[in-house]
């Protein structure tokens, strides 16, 4: 016989313990699960504003990655270049939708400490 081990009781109490350990997991899981949600609302309520080409353009995008603001000075307009001004909102927007993904992934890592867990 296994050491250990009766016939009446099988390997002790070692059923509760795994039942308890598993309790134990699933509240972790919720917490982080709870600090997810948190992390990932503070992200979605910041903004997050990128300019380019000198600060003549610049472009807010909320974390929910939704262009909420765009500046562009009278100096950006030229009616003879409207293909550069063109490339500087996408620029702008681009960089600024950049940092939102930036920020959310660094506060998934936060909370995560660094798993990789598919689907974040």
């Amino acid at each position: 016989m296994a050491k250990g081990y009766s016939a009446r009781g099988g390997f002790g109490n070692s059923g509760s313990n795994m039942m308890r350990q598993q309790q134990q997991m699933q509240q972790k899981l919720m917490k982080m699960q709870q600090e997810m949600e948190k992390a990932q609302a503070d992200v979605e309520n910041s903004s997050f504003t990128a300019s380019v080409g000198g600060g003549v353009v610049s472009a807010t995008v909320s974390g929910k990655k939704l262009l909420t603001d765009l500046v562009i000075k009278p100096e950006a307009v030229d009616a003879e270049d409207v293909e550069m001004l063109q490339d500087l909102v996408v620029s702008a927007v681009n960089e600024a939708l950049r940092q939102a993904d930036e920020a959310m992934d660094g506060a998934m890592k936060g909370v995560t400490g660094g798993l990789n867990i598919p689907g974040l």
